[in-house]
């Protein structure tokens, strides 16, 4: 194929071909896009010639599509969730001090498969350094109680410091499927002590929502979050805000009018009897 054949007709029938005929979601159709467009500004220096294709293939814009709510896990579920590790098993320990690592520095589950013991640093200063999504590296602190767990796993597991922090029973390192099966046992676990898990889908990414609407409630900025969590930029990050009702409580009750009363409104008995009886 010459350049030239790819022009923008062909790559506009090509995405309508993956939403219709192959059922790809939206955002599927826009990562196709976006690798296509990477491809097309890397051609406009190199073939000048072709400069006017390559302008009507980059002006192919992205399609729009609904973003649901963030699902995120309340500190109750974070505690059944670690409660329903086996911690007299060496997998029940191996999982524990996974799930609490991933809820406190909201690791990527690409990241967790990818630590080594050399990865944790848990002296002065004690973190966490990951090569993370787009071939960067980041340092994540580690709270006290993250530090307890991680020494106390790391002593018991000893070994090479090259080798897999999270290594599964033949000592290779553990699959994604592998994490998001032990995360769905230990879910529908926990679902006996916090019945509220019970209408969440837990996953492994639901675990750095966790970790940073944690962040967000505790007052830091988004864009230390967006630093923390290793995005790219900013407004990936500006769709926690969407995700709790009471930020957005407390944001409304910096603007109520004057004079009337704060809280939220709590109809008298009357009214509710009345309601009752309709």
């Amino acid at each position: 194929l010459d350049l030239a054949d790819l022009d923008a007709p062909l790559i506009a029938a090509f995405l309508d071909h993956l939403e219709h005929d192959r059922g790809n979601s939206v955002r599927t159709r826009n990562n196709r896009l976006a690798a296509i467009h990477s491809l097309f500004q890397f051609a406009a220096p190199t073939h000048p010639e072709h400069a006017a294709s390559i302008a009507r293939v980059l002006a192919i814009p992205p399609k729009r599509f609904d973003r649901a709510v963030i699902t995120y896990l309340t500190e109750p579920e974070v505690d059944a969730l670690l409660g329903a590790c086996d911690l007299t098993t060496w997998t029940g320990r191996r999982d524990h001090a996974l799930l609490a690592l991933a809820v406190q520095t909201g690791l990527r589950i690409s990241e967790l498969t990818g630590l080594t013991r050399a990865d944790i640093h848990l002296g002065s200063g004690a973190h966490v350094a990951c090569h993370g999504k787009g071939r960067k590296d980041r340092i994540t602190p580690l709270s006290r109680g993250t530090v307890t767990v991680l020494r106390e796993w790391i002593s018991e597991s000893g070994g090479d410091p090259a080798a897999a922090l999270f290594p599964n029973r033949r000592g290779q390192t553990l699959s994604r499927d592998a994490i998001e099966h032990r995360l769905a046992v230990y879910t529908a676990k926990a679902v006996e002590e916090c019945p509220t898990l019970a209408r969440k889908t837990v996953t492994a990414h639901t675990l750095r929502h966790t970790t940073a609407m944690r962040l967000l409630h505790a007052g830091v900025d988004t864009a230390v979050i967006a630093l923390w969590l290793g995005h790219v930029s900013i407004e990936t990050t500006q769709i926690y805000l969407h995700a709790d009702l009471s930020i957005k409580e407390q944001a409304l009750a910096r603007t109520r009018p004057a004079g009337a009363r704060p809280g939220r409104y709590r109809p008298p008995d009357t009214l509710l009897a009345w309601l009752e009886h309709l």
